[in-house]
């Protein structure tokens, strides 16, 4: 995983941890808000039912007779509210009226008449002239059956001598909380994905408007014009399109800039070849030197002059080949007899150190690509193994294939890779000394291999042998026709 994508990745944890905490401040708001909704209306139920036993005190003694008839008729009310998504049919408010110490003078439900209920705070609180109220569970331990209360005082000649406490369950206004919970939690996410959408959108179809459009458009009339268009084709066209346009809000999100990192590395791998240019030169200068050994630092200036030019050269190629979205053209590339052309174009390079190239091509097999990428990606493998391996060895080239997808392999008998670099090869300017000279390339090669099997939905892996040496394996998508 690069830098680039965990940066990226990084973000978007941190966007859906913000998003996350914003959704559990909203959800765990919503039930005290409910809460505060439904006491505020027990304040009022409370104060009038206060109000009507005040009607029948006389002479500082409650009268509940007319409450029993009122609730009795209450309860056995039939009725069908809709309320939204909750269905009511029955009263479910409660009520129990004390005298001034406390003790239980009427209970709507029937249950605990005489019962003394000072020590609750809706009861002791309310008598003392206080606001009281309650929450408590008809059954201990189980947090569907808690009830709240509110209570109200019950007042004769200014003086308290009563109180009324109006309860109504949790549970009959908790469905509208878990439906407003519920409904939180979905808007929330439904918001996130939808802004991670309009990024995506308008970083496809506003920050590159066209670009993507035409070179789709472009590939259709060139394919068409050959006769080789296809749906499957043409959609798998449209989705690495797409796959583009992401990678190019990734991009845009880490804040990917190509001048500033190619300027940082460029600078930092010519500072050697160029200090050995500039002490050449001092050297030069003087008049005594003799010739054999002016000649000898001429050479130098002329080989570190070369490998300068090299790292600017594949440089730009790897630029120019990372701003590109997709391929330009393709064809349907035959890669067994590309491998072996390959192969012939490498023997001299191998015959120098005695290395023999073997190809065992398994399958013939073609892949939808770019003929001249495909070459130069193979190409650099193979030379690659050449350089590491030792003198009179063998190179291995390896072409297989199964129902979908096509495996180039390059195998050496080189010292393989060691454990700290492995992780490395692919980062750009990385590379290790090759054995038989000690001297390192630009180290832009296998970063080159990998942009190219991306750009034909493909994969770069390098690791090492089980019986030594390093394998390098190349794998593509295999067109549509070529293995049936």
């Amino acid at each position: 995983m690069t830098r680039r994508t965990r940066i990226f990745i990084g973000i978007l944890l941190i966007y859906t941890a913000g998003i996350a905490f914003l959704l559990y401040r909203v959800v765990s708001d919503i039930d005290p808000r409910y809460r505060e909704s439904a006491e505020e209306s027990l304040v009022e139920t409370s104060q009038l039912v206060a109000s009507l036993v005040e009607q029948d005190v006389i002479a500082g003694a409650i009268n509940t007779a007319r409450l029993e008839p009122l609730f009795r008729t209450v309860y056995a009310r039939e009725f069908s509210a809709q309320i939204y998504n909750l269905h009511k049919s029955r009263v479910e408010l409660r009520v129990y009226v004390t005298d001034r110490s406390g003790r239980v003078m009427f209970d709507s439900l029937g249950r605990n008449l005489g019962a003394d209920y000072s020590q609750w705070s809706d009861v002791s609180r309310t008598l003392a002239g206080l606001y009281g109220a309650r929450t408590s569970r008809d059954v201990d331990g189980d947090p569907r059956t808690s009830v709240m209360y509110v209570g109200a005082p019950i007042r004769w000649n200014n003086e308290i001598v009563g109180m009324v406490s109006v309860g109504k369950p949790v549970q009959s206004f908790g469905q509208f909380v878990e439906d407003a919970r519920g409904r939180t939690i979905w808007v929330g996410v439904g918001s996130a994905l939808a802004l991670l959408l309009l990024t995506l959108i308008v970083s496809v179809w506003l920050v590159r408007p066209f670009g993507l459009i035409r070179d789709y458009w472009t590939w259709v009339r060139a394919q068409n014009r050959v006769g080789s268009l296809s749906l499957s084709r043409m959609a798998r066209r449209a989705v690495d399109g797409v796959r583009t346009g992401f990678n190019e809000m990734r991009d845009a999100l880490t804040g990917r800039n190509y001048v500033a990192d190619y300027v940082q590395t460029f600078t930092h791998e010519v500072k050697s070849p160029l200090s050995a240019i500039r002490g050449a030169a001092e050297l030069l200068q003087e008049p005594s030197m003799p010739h054999a050994e002016r000649e000898r630092f001429l050479k130098n200036i002329e080989r570190e002059t070369q490998r300068i030019q090299e790292i600017v050269d594949r440089m730009m190629e790897l630029t120019a080949l990372e701003t590109r979205r997709t391929l330009d053209r393709t064809d349907a590339v035959a890669l067994g007899p590309l491998i072996e052309d390959i192969v012939l174009s490498a023997q001299p390079a191998a015959a120098k150190r005695n290395i023999r190239l073997l190809v065992n091509i398994r399958d013939g097999a073609r892949a939808e690509g770019d003929p001249f990428l495909l070459r130069r990606a193979i190409s650099n493998l193979l030379d690659n193994a050449i350089d590491f391996s030792p003198r009179d060895s063998e190179v291995l080239l390896t072409l297989e294939t199964t129902s979908k997808l096509a495996r180039v392999s390059v195998r050496d008998h080189g010292p393989g890779i060691p454990e700290y670099a492995q992780e490395k090869v692919f980062q750009k300017f990385y590379s290790l000394a090759r054995p038989h000279n000690q001297k390192k390339s630009t180290g832009l090669g296998l970063a080159f291999v990998k942009e190219i099997a991306a750009l034909h939905r493909g994969r770069i892996e390098l690791g090492n042998a089980s019986r030594g040496g390093a394998v390098a394996t190349l794998t593509l998508p295999l067109l549509a026709a070529s293995h049936h």
